[in-house]
Formats: C-alpha cells, structure tokens, sequence
C-alpha cells in the first residue's frame, strides 16, 4: 500500500471512531469554536465601523478645515472665508452657484436607549447646497426641516440608538425645544449618527457669529483637488488647508479600527492558548487508548510518517468543525447588528452594523487550523514513533 493509500485508510479509521471519543473531540471543537467566534465578532466590529466612517468620503467632495486642525470639532473657518472659496477655480456650479456649502459640527448630549446616562452625539448645521453637494441623502421618514427653524433631522442610525429621536418629538438643546421633523439615510455612512439643523439657526443657538466649522466642496472631477488646494493655501487672507473628503475619513477611520483589530487579535490568541492545551490533552488521550491499533498498524507494515500525519489530520478536521462552528455562531448572531462607539476625533458616538465579511471568516479559520496543527504534532510525533513491541504488549 501506497504511503499516500495508508494516510488515508489510518485518517479514516481514526474518524470512524471519533463518536466513541465526543467527549474528548467536543472539547477540542468548542474550545477552538470559542476562540473563533471572539475573534469574528471583534473583527467584523472594527471591519463595521471601519466601512462605516470610510464609505463617507468621495473623491470628487473637498473638506476645507482650518490650518493645524485634524477633525471638523477642532477647526474653525469665517463666513468671509467661504465667500473668498467660492471664487476658486476647480469646484462645480449648480444653477450657476458654487457647490459650497459651510457647516458647523458640535456634539450635543441625549440619552441612549436602554440608559440613563448621556452620550455625545454630534449635530451639524447645514445650508440648502449641502443637500445637493451629497446626492446620496434621502429623507426616509417625515420631512426636512425648514430654514431658519428650530426643526432637525435625524440620521436613521441615531434614530436607532437614542432615545426620543422619533419624528414629531422635540429635543433640548442649548436650552430650548428642538422638534424632530424627518429622518435620513446617507447609504450607511457616518452621517446616519448625526443630527443636522439649518445652519444659520445652529449659529445663533450656539454664538458661532458669522462662523462655521468647515466647508464642503463639491469638485469638477477628481482631479480639481490641486487647483482648490493651490488656490486655498497660497491666499494670504485663508489660513486654511484642503483635504480630499475620502482621505479625510479613512485617516479618521484607521485610529479606532485598528485598537479593534489589536484587541481581538490579542483575546483570540489568548483564548487560542486554551484550546491550543484542550487539543493537545485530547490527542494524547486519543493516542494512549489506541496504542494496540497504531501498534497493529505499525507491525502490518504502515510507516509512522504515514500515522503522524493521519493524526495530524484528524487534529486539523476537528479544528475545522470547530472554526466553522464559531464563524457560523459569530455570523448568526453579530452580522448586521447595530451598536454605536466612540469615534476617533469627533470625541462623539458612531453607529454603525457589525461585517463579518469572507476575509474574517477566512482569518478565524486559519486560527482554527493553527491550533489545531500545534495541538496534533507532538502526539502524533509520539505516536509514530511508538516502539511496535511496547504497544502490542499493551494488548
């Protein structure tokens, strides 16, 4: 018999037998299982807001901040500024009107459901041509709100996370009532976790003057960034800086993805080490009751290469069922579900859905063979070189 023909007839022998073994093989399965569906789920976490505060940005959209700053809280830009903007060369018309819009970002405090404590929750002032410079926005539910009111409108996700945010309700803030007249969907991106008002009221509730936070421009094309930036960043009057939308939200995007990413790698490895010592007590265990079989085996003329990787494989199918079940576990319960987290720079809360995505899926299973490769070796290494006579005596 072939070495090839041998490590199949010695693996399927060993998986005939592995219901005579569910203890010892559930172990190894859960155990594994546990370390997998962790990691998944903290994957798919960092992969959906990742996707979330990323999908904000176009490349044909421009942020002009103030100089020195690195969010839209931390910077400041004038009216007279916006006015000066509107002049450069490089930004589309609407209507024979500059696509310019300015807006103010602030972050208002209201409570999540299911707490009694408040969480910040960003607002934004926004002018009739930020509607136009974003096609994706769409009114949902309601209306949206008038110019030069107290209305606002709210992004479907922190519809879903907060209290009080349904149409028709009223708000406070800065000290007065604000009504809920409408909810929006920007397709899934970070704006569905703000508030946004009429910009010039949002001025007045919070003493901005004749001031903003940023500026939005809609470009020609792609490729009218430089003519902005050229024009922007060489007026002596503007001391401010332009960056690409897209660029800006991934740079905001990548701070707390990553922390994500770190943590569920570091509890998966840690809970990996676990199974990692589940797998190895289960293997020895399977090669100490079998040592007659392997001993057989052995005497009929099957090579020990030919049982170490047998054993092997077993270890690694076993890890396989036990990866599938955890991915399978982490897909069922986590894909699509709705949480909201502190985002990197707005200091505020993002809504976002968890993505357990085929790459993640495809990394918890690696951890899965992984472990289950370490943890068959040494007893596999034992058994293949298990003396013939000693294990036949043991008959």
């Amino acid at each position: 018999m072939s070495w090839l023909n041998q490590i199949i007839a010695v693996t399927n022998m060993n998986l005939r037998t592995v219901l005579d073994r569910s203890g010892s093989s559930l172990v190894v399965v859960i155990g594994i299982a546990g370390s997998v569906a962790v990691m998944v789920s903290l994957l798919a976490m960092a992969q959906g807001l990742n996707s979330t505060i990323a999908s904000t940005g176009e490349d044909d959209r421009a942020l002009i901040l103030r100089e020195g700053s690195d969010s839209e809280l931390s910077s400041g830009i004038s009216m007279q500024d916006i006015n000066i903007i509107e002049n450069s060369p490089g930004i589309l018309e609407f209507d024979e009107e500059p696509m310019v819009a300015a807006e103010i970002f602030t972050i208002i405090d209201l409570k999540k459901k299911g707490t009694e404590e408040t969480s910040n929750l960003p607002l934004r002032g926004v002018e009739e041509m930020s509607f136009k410079i974003r096609p994706e926005f769409e009114i949902i539910e309601g209306v949206n709100f008038q110019p030069g009111t107290g209305q606002v409108i709210v992004g479907k996700g922190a519809a879903d996370q907060y209290q009080g945010l349904e149409v028709g309700n009223e708000i406070d803030i800065r000290n007065s009532k604000w009504k809920v007249v409408g909810i929006f969907s920007t397709q899934g991106d970070v704006h569905e976790s703000e508030v946004w008002a009429d910009l010039t009221y949002t001025q007045g509730a919070f003493r901005r003057g004749a001031s903003a936070s940023v500026a939005i421009v809609r470009l020609e094309n792609n490729e009218s960034l430089d003519q902005l930036g050229i024009f922007v960043e060489n007026d002596p009057r503007l001391k401010l800086k332009v960056e690409r939308e897209s660029d800006f939200f991934n740079s905001q995007s990548s701070g707390a993805s990553s922390v994500i990413n770190a943590f569920g790698y570091t509890v998966a490895v840690i809970m990996a080490i676990g199974a990692l010592f589940a797998a190895l007590n289960t293997m020895y265990s399977a090669v100490s009751t079998r040592l007659v079989e392997i001993g057989t085996l052995r005497a009929i003329g099957f090579q020990g290469s030919s049982v170490l990787f047998a054993l092997m494989l077993e270890s690694m199918i076993l890890a396989l069922f036990g990866g599938l079940l955890g991915s399978g576990i982490a897909y069922l319960v986590f894909n699509g579900y709705t949480v909201s987290t502190l985002a990197g720079g707005s200091f505020s809360q993002t809504s976002f859905a968890f993505a357990v995505t085929g790459d993640i899926i495809r990394q918890g299973l690696i951890l899965a063979l992984v472990v289950g490769t370490f943890g068959g070796i040494l007893p596999a290494w034992k058994a293949s070189k298990q003396d013939i006579t000693e294990a036949l005596r043991s008959i």
